[in-house]
Formats: C-alpha cells, sequence, structure tokens
C-alpha cells in the first residue's frame, strides 16, 4: 500500500481535517456530544491511518514510543490532579466547585481538564496496542 499514489495524497489530504475534527470534538464535548474518549479514540484513528498508509516507522517517527507511553501516565496523572486539586482547595476529591470563584465556571473548569486528561490517556492507549499489534505482524514476517 505504500507504493499507491492516490492513497498517499488522499491520505496525506485527509489525515489534518481526521486531527482537527478530535480537537473540535475535544473542545464541543462540553456543550454537545463528544468529550476526551471519541477524541482520543479519532485522534488514534489518525495516526493509525498514517501508519497504514505510510508504513509503520514512519508513523513511529511522528508518533515516537516514548511519546505515548507518557501520553498513557500524562492523562492519568492530569486526571488524578484535578481530583486532588479539588481536595486541596477544600472540596471532595473530583469536586469541581472549588476550581474557581464562581461553582459554574469551577465546574466548567473541571470537566474541562478531566477530558482532556482522558482523551491524552485514550489516544495513548490506542497507539500503544496498535504498535504493539503492529509490530508482532513485521517480528513474524522477519523470521
Amino acid at each position: 500500500m505504500g507504493n499507491d499514489l492516490v492513497l498517499r495524497v488522499v491520505g496525506k489530504l485527509l489525515i489534518p481535517f481526521i486531527l482537527m475534527f478530535a480537537l473540535y470534538v475535544q473542545f464541543h464535548g462540553d456543550f454537545g456530544p463528544g468529550g476526551g474518549f471519541q477524541a482520543g479514540v479519532i485522534f488514534a484513528a489518525g495516526i493509525v491511518f498514517y501508519a497504514l498508509i505510510f508504513g509503520l516507522e514512519n508513523a513511529r517517527k511522528v508518533m515516537p514510543d516514548w511519546l505515548v507511553e507518557t501520553m498513557l501516565a500524562a492523562g492519568v496523572l492530569l486526571y488524578a490532579g484535578v481530583g486532588v486539586a479539588g481536595l486541596l482547595l477544600g472540596g471532595n476529591f473530583l469536586d469541581y466547585f472549588v476550581l474557581a470563584h464562581d461553582p459554574v465556571h469551577g465546574q466548567h473548569r473541571g470537566i474541562f481538564w478531566v477530558e482532556v486528561g482522558v482523551a491524552i490517556t485514550v489516544c495513548g492507549v490506542m497507539l500503544k496496542i496498535f504498535y504493539m499489534f503492529a509490530s508482532r505482524g513485521l517480528a513474524e514476517d522477519q523470521k
């Protein structure tokens, strides 16, 4: 598939829009359908699409293994950090109301950062699973 010119051109045109749509789903998730999980899966699907067209090694140059593994932990730490911030500000764990001077603003801020943490973690997990399965296929082909 790596030598198909039409597929490569279409991929170069579509992948930026896929990634931009993931950002739209992430930032619009507070106001409508969508949110962190969906945005993380869509973003990972864009990278998987890139890997299928341009090869796994090129995808690993765009999203290296160290970055994917960092995303796994960073998203969970961000999620937990919002909860700890609620505790430190006098509320309960994941109590968003204490995160700003106005409870409504605090709730919006807390949900936003929790959803960002979910998106980062889900994207990292999906890419890690894909990299592991795709690398396994390459290792078996080399035998």
